[in-house]
């Protein structure tokens, strides 16, 4: 069987940390920041982990 192939769009918006976890930017920071306070900007601006639920789906899709 050859190998599985990765899923291009899923590695470019996924990352894997060293423990496991998978992290993704997060929503919410493309259009209307005016409106959004400094201290919820700094908040969307990181990275967050994707939830237990949607890993093994999004490991499938990576190839892991």
């Amino acid at each position: 069987m050859p190998k599985m192939k990765t899923k291009t769009a899923a590695a470019k918006r996924i990352r894997v940390t060293g423990t496991g976890k998978l992290m993704a930017a997060g929503t919410s920071m493309r259009h209307n920041l005016e409106h959004k306070s400094s201290k919820k900007r700094r908040e969307l601006s990181r990275d967050q982990h994707i939830a237990k639920d949607q890993q093994k789906r999004m490991k499938r899709l990576l190839g892991l």
